[in-house]
């Protein structure tokens, strides 16, 4: 008589050993490596913004930025660094420009100054300079045969305009306009994706409601709300500019970064209950606006409920009028992605009295003390993570196109080029995103790793390292050198697939010959 249960423990050891966090990560069904192919068109780049490597602080009549006066005040970045050189890619671009081609993406997404181009902020000030700089780059890529994906607003917003009450001020609708129209005017001939706001949670929680990012405002009842109104106010107004005032064919929409939020208890619905609020305070906040046309019902009936129980006579989440809900809904073309890690969500009931973004979620968040560490407290790997995420906006917004725009992972500044850390975690990553393509029929059409090379992470200064390539930042020319992982991503895009390798074939054709002499044996 056949067994199959002996069958299938054959087949199971052939394949035990092929994850990439074995330690922790070990579902057979989850976490096993899948190998296959990525679609044929399947778009390979990196990516960057502009405080992080240009440097050129007050080079050629740049205005100052909000980063640029946050970071010259002392105690806001550790070890007082700044971006006043970073790894000087104002200088240094067309060198940025040839480890892009050696490692033989396609794509290289950065972002523009915008004091850089617009001195004061205002479109009454351009800066020819700024423009000649942008426009270089731009035609160096093209001549490298890499394909441009320009983010217009990556968080250095003119101090100038910050002076004015910033994102609080609904002024910038127009404003931005303004200077995503110039963008568009002098860029639009030559690049065909455009990100108007990266991660702007990040830009209203950190920098208006818990002051550890630019522009340092501590607000965390108000001001974030208030930020994220005008920025997807501001998105729609350029988005309908771009497609309305210009026929270039390209694809305009916005990057939103959010980590996957899961249950700690499956089985209580009042932890279901908060990863879902967690999502959607997050992602939902302003996916929500630009996919369906309002906000989450779980954001409305949390703010509105705590907003009333704390006497106030209307809501800290503002509304949109029917007719902004008309005009934002739809300003997408793809969905641009950044994530990085998994959460884990508890429901938690914050008490009234704190007035406070992330006390109206009523979810406590934590990350279990046994998945693996990177260099940043936040960023603990989880890759299984992206996966859920992806088939959660799949679900979510109708199956849109998703670019994940950013994913990545940091090392310590005293890891120089064996990067064996950012090698598993891509690996690990991006099979799920393959099984996320191949299995789930998710529409991710690119992927960019985060960063082309190490530079200035914000706060934390130059003591994380997200970069594909290593920067001397002792070195006055900021050369760059291509570490492990560089070499692994350019095999991994020529390749274009997970492809089993010798050590797991000669295990797998072993198990194999076992197996059929078992089942010889089982059959007499």
């Amino acid at each position: 008589m056949l067994r199959f249960p002996a069958i299938l423990c054959f087949i199971s050891i052939a394949y035990a050993a092929d994850y990439y966090y074995p330690e922790v990560f070990n579902d057979p069904e989850r976490d096993a490596v899948y190998y296959d192919s990525f679609p044929e068109d399947f778009i390979w780049g990196s990516a960057t913004s502009a405080y992080q490597i240009e440097g050129g602080w007050d080079a050629d009549n740049k205005g100052p930025s909000i980063w640029d006066v946050f970071a010259h005040t002392p105690g806001k970045i550790y070890n007082d660094e700044n971006g006043d050189v970073a790894c000087d890619s104002y200088n240094n671009y067309l060198e940025d420009v040839k480890i892009l081609k050696d490692m033989n993406v396609k794509f290289y997404r950065f972002s523009i100054s915008w004091p850089r181009i617009l001195p004061s902020g205002l479109i009454d000030n351009v800066n020819e300079a700024g423009i000649s700089y942008y426009s270089k780059l731009i035609d160096a890529l093209l001549d490298a045969d890499i394909q441009p994906m320009v983010t217009l607003y990556h968080w250095d917003l003119p101090q100038a305009l910050q002076d004015i009450g910033g994102w609080e001020n609904e002024t910038l609708v127009d404003i931005f306009n303004d200077y995503a129209d110039l963008c568009f005017d002098r860029f639009g001939d030559r690049v065909g994706y455009w990100i108007t706001f990266n991660e702007p949670y990040v830009v209203t929680w950190l920098g208006y409601g818990i002051a550890v990012f630019a522009p340092g405002i501590n607000d965390p009842g108000y001001a974030p709300y208030r930020a994220a109104h005008t920025i997807i106010k501001a998105h729609a107004e350029a988005y309908h500019t771009y497609h309305k005032k210009y026929s270039y064919g390209g694809k305009i929409s916005i990057t939103l970064s959010t980590d996957y939020g899961m249950p700690e208890d499956a089985t209580k619905q009042e932890d279901v209950d908060a990863a879902i609020r967690y999502m959607q305070f997050t992602a939902g906040w302003y996916a929500h606006p630009i996919f369906k046309g309002d906000y989450p019902a779980q954001m409305r009936s949390q703010v509105d409920m705590k907003s009333i129980a704390q006497g106030l006579n209307e809501s800290r989440l503002p509304s949109f009028t029917d007719e902004e809900v008309e005009y934002i809904k739809g300003t997408h073309d793809f969905f641009g992605l950044n994530a990085y890690t998994t959460t884990v969500c508890r429901y938690h009931e914050s008490p009234t009295s704190e007035v406070n973004y992330e006390s109206d979620q009523d979810v406590y968040r934590f990350q279990p003390d046994d998945w693996p560490k990177s260099a940043s407290e936040w960023l603990r790997p989880a890759p299984w993570g992206l996966r859920e995420l992806l088939n959660w906006v799949k679900t979510e917004y109708d199956d849109p196109e998703i670019f994940i725009t950013e994913n990545g992972v940091s090392t310590p500044y005293e890891q120089i080029l064996d990067d064996s850390d950012r090698i598993t975690y891509y690996s690990a990553y991006l099979n799920e995103v393959l099984k996320a393509i191949k299995i789930d029929e998710v529409n991710v059409v690119g992927y960019f790793a985060w960063s082309l090379m190490d530079n200035f992470e914000w706060a934390s200064g130059y003591s994380q390292r997200f970069g594909l390539h290593h920067v001397d930042f002792d070195d006055p020319d900021r050369p760059r050198t291509p570490k492990d992982s560089a070499l692994f991503y350019r095999d991994l895009i020529a390749s274009n697939a997970f492809v089993i390798n010798s050590a797991v074939f000669i295990r797998t054709s072993s198990m194999v010959i076992l197996f059929v002499f078992a089942l010889i044996r089982l059959l007499k």
